[in-house]
């Protein structure tokens, strides 16, 4: 359990990390992302696998998870770099109850080996709170290893209570209703990635005209 001072949040209530997103451009994923989805969560390590989703998930455990995403229903955010790789994603599953909609929901993240250390994974969780805060809901959890300290790391300094038992840990946050500005941080972002998106597609897209054009030319001068 968390102790707090005089100048935190109380145990469990959400610190928001301002602006933690801004610097990373989160884009919300859709169906037609699934095979960037699969192709990042597929080239995760053997622990990576284990500590993201709680159990040496193989191939086929990967490709099921990915085909039952439910985009429509839960959030799916991924950050892409210039080659349009997904290299971070998080996924935000609403715990939704028979006739009572949901109030809550889990986060889950994953960062490519080989993007980690830029504070991707903070930057998901900061963009996924800010989505559950403006839709309501109350209270977010993550359910995680003991062993996987990046992400408790994440859910402590965002000042989660954290319980820890027979190797697992449970951490909640209580979050504060939306208000204008988070409406419109949410808003700004989303157009943001958005542009950002379109941007890099269509950067990828010239260089593989210019890498064509250069071979033809090639092919040309060559006979």
């Amino acid at each position: 359990m968390l102790s707090a001072t005089a100048s935190d949040p109380p145990p469990g209530s959400a610190r928001l990390p301002a602006q933690a997103a801004a610097r990373a451009p989160i884009r919300t994923l859709g169906p037609d992302d699934r095979p960037a989805i699969l192709q990042h969560l597929l080239a995760l390590g053997e622990r990576d696998r284990y500590l993201r989703f709680g159990f040496a998930a193989q191939d086929e455990h990967i490709r099921r998870y990915v085909e039952g995403l439910r985009f429509g229903l839960d959030e799916v955010f991924g950050i892409f770099n210039r080659r349009l790789q997904l290299i971070a994603m998080a996924h935000l599953a609403y715990m939704v109850r028979p006739g009572q909609g949901s109030d809550a929901a889990e986060f889950g993240v994953s960062v490519s080996a080989h993007a980690r250390g830029r504070g991707y994974g903070q930057r998901l969780f900061a963009r996924a709170l800010l989505h559950a805060r403006n839709h309501g809901v109350r209270w977010l959890y993550i359910h995680a290893l003991s062993e996987n300290a990046p992400m408790l790391h994440i859910a402590r300094k965002a000042g989660a209570l954290v319980v820890q038992q027979a190797g697992e840990s449970e951490c909640h946050l209580e979050l504060p209703p939306a208000d204008f500005d988070s409406q419109w941080s949410e808003l700004l972002q989303e157009e943001l990635a958005r542009v950002d998106y379109r941007f890099k597609a269509l950067r990828a897209w010239g260089w593989r005209w210019g890498r064509r054009l250069l071979g033809w030319l090639g092919a040309r001068l060559g006979r």
